[in-house]
């Protein structure tokens, strides 16, 4: 059979598992040793799944594969930054963005093929929105990279707004967190967001991971010229939503501030936005912007955003200076940006 007719077993839950073997009759117990195959032991096929029966492997590989896909390129920054490029959906390409930093490393995933958040300062945004990614999508992006093993972090910081292909997100982490499948603490995973009330609470409520809120002005009028999504999920309501969660023991509350020459960088801006997060147990990252095309605005210069970090942690907002990584590679926050499958580089 044509391995494109055939379903990933990759991405799949216990219980939906326990529904493929008994479809391929096998027993109850035989989903707990398929997944532990995909996501322990890391099988690339159902036949190196040896502990199941040879009969029941050749029923599964009638309807499934593993369903693992290598990365179709690869660009490497002189800082160790990897951008990784991989299948998405409606015929763009996304991006993962392996991070290595000292005893850190830190995976950063997609969701999405483009986005329909529609930030101006975005490269993913400009683009428009092509397609959902499923799960298998999201985590073949961890199990399929050179580096899998060794990843210590995961940010949902990629292409695409989590919360808005929320379902395919949640069962990611529910595979990366559960005993029988990756097994990792809900701490090492962080979700970014602009602010989707809805999906975020349903994230907050199901979920121990870390949240970082896109936030970049804390002027609604102003926060509305660069992210359209203010209207719908005005950053006011979102910190009300955000007072509502513990944020100084089990998780981490994130606030992204891209940081612009003469926009967003002066007194009054720190001195609304530490208004903005009282109560919230927040840190702020203050981001430099990285030119993309079609925005004519400058980053802040580093002594501005200094003074700025400087100013919020006088009012008793902990804030520090993101390090800027894979810049050379348009690898940095808000520089992915998946193309025409026929304009990659490395591909035919």
């Amino acid at each position: 059979m044509d391995e494109q007719n055939l379903k990933p077993l990759i991405g799949l839950t216990l219980p939906e598992l326990r529904e493929v073997a008994a479809e391929a009759g096998l027993k109850p117990f035989a989903a707990k040793q398929m997944a532990a195959w995909l996501y322990e032991r890391r099988a690339t096929s159902i036949d190196e799944m040896t502990d199941l029966s040879k009969a029941g492997r050749e029923r599964l590989k009638e309807k499934y594969t593993v369903g693992l896909t290598t990365p179709k390129a690869e660009a490497r920054s002189n800082d160790g930054t990897v951008k990784y490029l991989f299948d998405g959906a409606g015929g763009r390409d996304v991006e993962a963005v392996f991070i290595p930093d000292k005893d850190r490393a830190t995976l950063c995933v997609s969701s999405q093929a483009g986005c329909r958040m529609g930030c101006t300062f975005c490269m993913t945004g400009r683009q428009g929105f092509h397609g959902q990614l499923t799960t298998a999508q999201i985590i073949n992006q961890v199990l399929a990279i050179p580096e899998s093993e060794r990843l210590t972090n995961l940010v949902f910081m990629g292409m695409g707004e989590p919360t808005d292909n929320l379902q395919a997100v949640m069962k990611a982490i529910e595979i990366l967190t559960e005993p029988w499948g990756l097994a990792w603490s809900p701490k090492r995973i962080t979700v970014s967001s602009i602010g989707n009330l809805s999906g975020l609470k349903t994230l907050l409520d199901s979920t121990k991971v870390h949240i970082a809120i896109s936030v970049h002005s804390p002027f609604p009028s102003e926060r509305e010229g660069i992210m359209p999504v203010e209207r719908a999920f005005p950053v006011r309501k979102v910190m009300e939503l955000l007072h509502r969660y513990d944020f100084a023991h089990q998780r981490r509350l994130s606030v992204e501030y891209i940081m612009w020459r003469g926009f967003n960088d002066d007194r009054a801006h720190a001195d609304a936005l530490a208004r903005l997060l009282r109560g919230t147990d927040s840190r702020v990252n203050l981001i430099r912007f990285h030119a993309i095309p079609g925005v004519t605005r400058e980053p802040a210069t580093r002594e501005t955003m200094e003074e700025f970090r400087d100013r919020l942690n006088a009012l008793g907002v902990t804030a520090t200076i993101r390090a800027s990584r894979g810049e050379d590679i348009e690898a940095a926050c808000g520089m992915l940006a998946g193309k025409d499958r026929a304009n990659q580089p490395g591909t035919n």
